[in-house]
């Protein structure tokens, strides 16, 4: 294994709910090294050219308007085998399926409302990690 970068969102309804410290405590116990972090608040076409990839699928509009509807945390996070590290910390998309102990299982309210996204593969976490941060930002 070799260390590797991924990127997280903490999606606006568990910055709404407060939640957002304890996620990133979750986070950080996993042996992640945050080397960035903001709160932000996405435009429409922000959320629209950030999950494009989805842009044909039934949940897209919906999808935008959630990421839209208040502020979100970005991160740039950092540890041995990132991404698929992260997505193990963060559960299932769909909280009813998530294992216990994880961010979505403890803190998601359904599959939509889902309180964290992460990077799916190396290649996505690098577009993703550009879209929020510039080089200059994770030196």
């Amino acid at each position: 294994m070799s260390v590797e970068r991924t990127f997280s969102i903490i999606k606006p309804d568990a910055v709404a709910a407060g939640q957002a410290g304890e996620i990133l405590a979750m986070i950080q116990k996993a042996g992640f090294k945050v080397l960035g972090l903001r709160m932000t608040r996405l435009t429409e076409t922000q959320a629209q050219g950030f999950y494009a990839v989805h842009k044909e699928r039934p949940f897209f509009e919906g999808l935008v308007k959630f990421m839209t509807e208040g502020p979100i945390i970005v991160m740039a996070l950092e540890r041995e085998d990132a991404v698929k590290g992260l997505r193990e910390v963060m559960g299932a998309t769909n909280p009813a399926n998530a294992a216990e102990g994880t961010i979505r299982k403890r803190f998601a309210a359904n599959i939509e409302r889902n309180c964290i996204h992460g990077s799916d593969a190396p290649e996505t976490a690098a577009q993703e990690l550009a879209f929020f941060f510039s080089t200059a930002d994770l030196l």
